[in-house]
């Protein structure tokens, strides 16, 4: 009950606080990593999976050994600190909503510039339709990179879990990439995202499904998120695309070039509506998540 608790606290001062302002420990993570880097990299996968170990594990261990040590009470408080500093439900919504309002006002190169602070794309030659599909994209996919896996993580290996989900899925971000500088030595931090978020992306799928257009998302899952490169992106956004019954995917600009992707979903082309909708599809899971924490708890503490 205590882990379900933690989790409802960590939620709630999300909700309330957002994500620092100034200060925020991940940015003073990718600092880290940066000179990390810096020092590190040749481009073989070996010197990409020490850079990595020697940017995360110190940081779990030292949390780990904090927490054994600390009080009961002062070990819970950690940990929802530590959730709260690996979500960012509030922060999601605070990058989505100017895009929707943009949108619904018609001012489309305001909204483009606001989706091209979710997005890696192009965003100048977007028309509506894409900016809201960009959005929704963004919202759904992060759902999972944000609060879900964190949330999961949480679950199973408590705070030291969370952070390490956290610091894996940031530098999975900054080196992850298919490009030059970083084919063998993001080779590392591309897989153990990939490994670390398997399990969680099914169950950010499975619960767009449950809070949305169940046969819909399960039948665009299963028939559209094998033909999308990343194997844990698409069956979040495939599922999640056929529970708010709007069409995703498509080609989009990146780096001057117009890329072929696949459509997910099925039904009408997002638009302001879907980017509003998208948001109320992760709140609600996050509450189905929340509630069955605590059943789970509730019942594990009556048979204890």
């Amino acid at each position: 009950m205590s882990a379900a608790l933690a989790m409802l606290a960590a939620v709630l001062l999300d909700r309330l606080l957002g994500e620092p302002r100034s200060g925020h420990p991940l940015v003073a993570f990718g600092r880290m990593a940066g000179w990390i880097e810096q020092r590190m990299h040749v481009d073989r996968r070996v010197n990409g999976l020490l850079a990595w170990s020697l940017a995360v594990l110190p940081c779990v261990a030292l949390l780990a050994l904090l927490q054994r040590y600390l009080p009961a009470w002062s070990a819970w408080c950690v940990g929802v600190i530590v959730l709260y500093a690996a979500l960012g439900l509030r922060s999601l919504a605070e990058h989505a909503q100017p895009v929707a309002h943009a949108l619904a006002a018609g001012e489309l190169d305001q909204a483009r510039h606001a989706v091209g602070r979710m997005v890696s794309r192009d965003t100048s030659p977007l028309d509506a339709g894409q900016v809201a599909a960009a959005a929704t994209e963004s919202v759904l996919e992060n759902g999972n990179d944000a609060v879900f896996g964190a949330l999961f993580w949480f679950a199973v290996l408590g705070a030291p879990g969370a952070l390490l989900y956290r610091l894996a899925n940031t530098l999975d971000a900054m080196w992850g990439y298919r490009t030059p500088r970083y084919e063998r030595f993001g080779w590392a931090a591309a897989r153990i995202d990939d490994v670390l978020n398997f399990i969680p992306a099914r169950l950010t799928a499975f619960t767009y499904a449950l809070c949305g257009h169940f046969e819909a998302a399960l039948r665009c899952w299963h028939t559209q998120a094998p033909q999308w490169d990343s194997p844990n992106a698409g069956p979040v956004m495939a599922a999640g695309a056929g529970a708010l019954q709007v069409k995703l995917g498509g080609a989009a600009p990146y780096h001057g070039v117009w890329e072929a992707r696949p459509v997910l979903g099925e039904g009408a082309t997002p638009d302001a509506h879907a980017i509003h909708r998208a948001l109320q599809l992760l709140q609600r899971g996050v509450v189905l998540w929340l509630v069955a924490a605590l059943l789970l708890g509730l019942v594990g503490g009556a048979h204890a």
